[in-house]
């Protein structure tokens, strides 16, 4: 189970979801938001502090982005609206030192304990442990899904149901047969290649019935939606008082 941050990040807030249990990580939502390498190290340390893995969403427009991520203390990075396989392996080598990838070699990050770990066992270290995700939410994506999969350093792929759904003419509508073969050849592919994948859960009964095709990783709550589920519940339960 992992939670979204993205709007309102927080170190409080982020410790508030480890305190409460159940959640193994945060992902930080820099696609639609843009805040400060210093904020999402804060925010990584929160994560920490509450025994939370973490990882941020980017678009793969930037290889600088990714690395700055990976330095801040994101346990990994994940990639948004990717259109293809090569797309998908250019954010691969963005994310791994040689002899996998490209990544930028400085050891003066939170990744590299601040210059403390040799530079040849950082690197080694870092293409062990990070973590890279594909988000398939481009029905060019989809159609290459099996070669994303497929990639060596592809940890897990990412369902993102909203624009899924926009992508193949019917926005919002999440039991769409369209939507529904789109899942279905998203498990099929991630089967076929002993990947796990992961979704945003459209309500309780959606993440069953994904998690049912093999689904390993549900993103249930984003800050906002958490806030407003509470603020909701505060009303319901003082209802008589609100005029």
């Amino acid at each position: 189970m992992v939670a979204a941050c993205g709007r309102i990040v927080h170190h409080n807030f982020l410790q508030m979801l480890g305190i409460h249990g159940g959640f193994q990580a945060v992902w930080f939502d820099l696609e639609h938001m843009d805040y400060s390498s210093e904020k999402l190290e804060i925010g990584t340390m929160a994560c920490r502090s509450q025994q939370m893995d973490s990882f941020v969403r980017l678009a793969p427009t930037d290889y600088a982005s990714v690395t700055r991520a990976l330095e801040a203390g994101a346990g990994g990075v994940m990639a948004a609206q990717v259109r293809s396989a090569a797309q998908s392996e250019e954010f691969v080598q963005w994310a791994k030192f040689a002899p996998r990838g490209c990544r930028g070699l400085n050891t003066a990050g939170w990744d590299a304990q601040f210059a403390t770990i040799p530079a040849a066992k950082f690197a080694e270290q870092a293409n062990r442990e990070s973590f890279v995700a594909i988000q398939i939410e481009t029905a060019q994506a989809l159609e290459e899904v099996d070669a994303i999969a497929a990639i060596d350093g592809v940890d897990l792929v990412f369902l993102g149901p909203a624009d899924m759904s926009q992508n193949l003419g019917v926005i919002g509508d999440f039991m769409n047969p369209k939507c529904l073969a789109a899942i279905d050849r998203i498990a099929a592919a991630c089967a076929k290649h002993k990947k796990p994948w992961g979704v945003v859960p459209v309500n309780p009964e959606y993440a069953q019935m994904c998690v049912d095709k093999g689904c390993k990783m549900l993103s249930v709550g984003a800050e906002v939606r958490i806030i407003n589920a509470g603020i909701e519940a505060v009303k319901k339960n003082y209802g008589k008082f609100f005029k």
